[in-house]
C-alpha cells in the first residue's frame, strides 16, 4: 500500500486525517500468510490417520479379518490414485504444479496405503517368499513412477528411502540383517555406491532438464549417505582410518563446490559437520597414539583443540553464510 500517496492526499485537502490514520491501521495489519502451517497439519493428518488406521487394525486383528482390512487398505489406495490421476495436470519434463491444494495429500495417503497394503501381504501371506529384495523392489519401481508421473518431491524422498532399503537387502548378506550388525563392510560399501549413484542422478537430472527440481532431494540424500558411509568406513576399518581421508576429502570438495554454485548454505553447513568430525576423529587418534598414556598434556591438548577448532568452524560458517547472501543479492 502506498502510504505516502495518501499522506500527500491528506495534506491536499483530498482525505481527512482520520482516513489518513485508518489507512496506515489497515496497512501495519497486513494479513498474515498459514500456508505452511496448514500444509504442516495437513501433512500430520495424513501421517496421524495412517497411523491411527494401523493401530486400530492391531488392536481389532482377530474381529475384524486380514480380507476385511486388505479389502478397506485396498479401496482406499485406489480411491485416492482414481482421484489424482483425475485431477492432475499434463506431464511435462520441467515442473508442474498441483492442480488443487489437496492433491498432495491425497496422492500421499494413496503412496502410504499403497505400501501398507504390499507389506501387509508381505508378513500375512508371504507372496513374496524369501524373496525380500522383490517386496521392496515393488514398492521403490512404483514410487518413483508416481513421483515422476504427479511430480511430487515427498513421494519421491520415500522413494529414494525405499532405494535405499532395497539396496541393503539385495547387496547386503540376509545374515548380516537379522544380526542388525550394521558394520560390516557391505554395508558400508553399497551406502558409498548408493550415494554416487544418486549424485550422478541429480547431476543427470540438472543437465538433461529432466525434472530439475528434484536434484536438490537426490544431492541431499546422496550427500549424507555418503558422508555417514565414508565415516562408518573410518570407524570399522579402524587399521586404515587415515585413507579414509581421501575419499572424505574428495567429497567434501565435491559438495563446497555444489554450494557454491548453488549458494547453498545447507549443504556448506552440511559438509562442514561432516568434515570437522572426519579431520578430528583423525587428529585424535594421531594424538592418542602419540602418547598412549593419555596423560592430562594430552588431555588438555584434545580440550582446546576442540575448543578453538570449533570456534575457528563457526566463525567459518558465519562468514560463508554473509557471502553466499551477498551473492544471492546480486
Amino acid at each position: 500500500m502506498n502510504i505516502p500517496l495518501f499522506e500527500q492526499l491528506q495534506q491536499e485537502g483530498l482525505i481527512s486525517e482520520g482516513s489518513l490514520q485508518k489507512v496506515k491501521q489497515k496497512a501495519r495489519s497486513g494479513l498474515f500468510s498459514l500456508h505452511w502451517e496448514l500444509k504442516t497439519i495437513l501433512y500430520l493428518g495424513i501421517l496421524l490417520l495412517t497411523g491411527g488406521l494401523g493401530i486400530l487394525i492391531y488392536k481389532n486383528i482377530d474381529t475384524i479379518g486380514h480380507q476385511v482390512i486388505l479389502t478397506a487398505i485396498g479401496l482406499i489406495c485406489i480411491g485416492c490414485f482414481f482421484y489424482c490421476e483425475r485431477k492432475k495436470l499434463p506431464f511435462a519434463k520441467t515442473r508442474v504444479p498441483a492442480p488443487n491444494s489437496f492433491f498432495d495429500y491425497i496422492l500421499l495417503l494413496g503412496c502410504l496405503t499403497l505400501i501398507t497394503f504390499i507389506t501387509y501381504l508381505q508378513v500375512q501371506y508371504t507372496v513374496f517368499g524369501t524373496a525380500y529384495g522383490l517386496a521392496t523392489f515393488i514398492p521403490m519401481v512404483i514410487l518413483f513412477f508416481c513421483a515422476y508421473y504427479f511430480d511430487h518431491l515427498g513421494i519421491l524422498s520415500m522413494a529414494i528411502t525405499n532405494l535405499a532399503a532395497w539396496a541393503g537387502i539385495a547387496i547386503t548378506p540376509l545374515n548380516i540383517l537379522h544380526a542388525n550388525n550394521f558394520a560390516e563392510p557391505e554395508i558400508i560399501f553399497s551406502g558409498l555406491l548408493l550415494g554416487v549413484a544418486l549424485a550422478v542422478i541429480a547431476w543427470g537430472s540438472k543437465q538433461k532438464d529432466i525434472k530439475a527440481h528434484f536434484a536438490f532431494t537426490y544431492t541431499n540424500f546422496g550427500m549424507n549417505i555418503l558422508f555417514i558411509a565414508c565415516l562408518a568406513g573410518m570407524f570399522v576399518f579402524d587399521d586404515f582410518y587415515l585413507l579414509w581421508l581421501l575419499p572424505l576429502a574428495a567429497i567434501v570438495f565435491y559438495f563446497y563446490k555444489q554450494a557454491l554454485s548453488t549458494d547453498s548454505f545447507y549443504f556448506l553447513l552440511m559438509l562442514t559437520i561432516y568434515g570437522y568430525i572426519g579431520i578430528s576423529y583423525v587428529i585424535t587418534r594421531i594424538l592418542m597414539f602419540i602418547d598412549r598414556g593419555l596423560d592430562m598434556g594430552l588431555v588438555f591438548l584434545l580440550l582446546f583443540y576442540y575448543i578453538f577448532s570449533a570456534t575457528g568452524v563457526a566463525v567459518f560458517l558465519i562468514r560463508m553464510n554473509k557471502k553466499l547472501k551477498h551473492n544471492d543479492s546480486l
